[in-house]
């Protein structure tokens, strides 16, 4: 497998969990697990507020998540990495950390993650277009990893390793504006 790198405190973390998952063979077990999680994040605002706000202490990231993860029967490898993040203080980190270990996960798989932002919801048939053609520009089975922003306007933006691709409305417009302030 070629060398995927994770950078900073949130990478090492995910490395780590990676490692573990990968050692015990419950990477897929454990990638369920973490995009579940990801999932309660995103529907909830006072989770939201709970993994992003340093004004709660360890002690009390690290009950309610610990309840967070019992009522949502999260339990083994990722239970205890999302306890072990919150009692470390570490909870801020922990959507870098889950994107990481997607990273990882989709290396050890041969695939590449292209993280997609669009300003409203792909269809089916337009995900489909869109993947088949990163498939062949890179030669490899691509996973699209698809963020819904509406300021973009129109268009999109694929990241794609260290490339990124902005087609947007917005960025073409903001290159408007800036051309006609050189002209007056």
């Amino acid at each position: 497998m070629a060398e995927t790198y994770v950078s900073g405190v949130a990478g090492r973390y995910a490395k780590a969990l990676f490692e573990l998952a990968r050692d015990g063979g419950v990477i897929d077990a454990v990638k369920a697990d973490l995009d579940r999680f990801g999932a309660m994040i995103a529907e909830s605002d006072d989770l939201k507020r709970l993994v992003r706000s340093p004004v709660f202490s360890a002690e009390e990231q690290e009950k309610a998540v610990a309840a967070i993860l019992d009522k949502a029967g999260i339990g083994g490898l990722a239970g205890n990495f999302f306890k072990t993040v919150a009692a470390n203080r570490r909870l801020f980190t922990v959507e870098t950390i889950m994107r990481g270990f997607d990273q990882l996960a989709a290396a050890e798989k041969g695939e590449v993650v292209a993280e997609v932002t669009v300003a409203q919801p792909l269809s089916d048939s337009h995900a489909a277009t869109l993947k088949q053609a990163l498939d062949q520009m890179t030669g490899k089975h691509v996973k699209l990893v698809v963020e819904v922003d509406p300021s973009l306007l129109g268009g999109l933006k694929v990241k794609l390793g260290s490339k990124l691709v902005d087609a947007s409305l917005k960025t073409k417009l903001n290159s408007i504006r800036t051309a006609m302030k050189e002209v007056r």
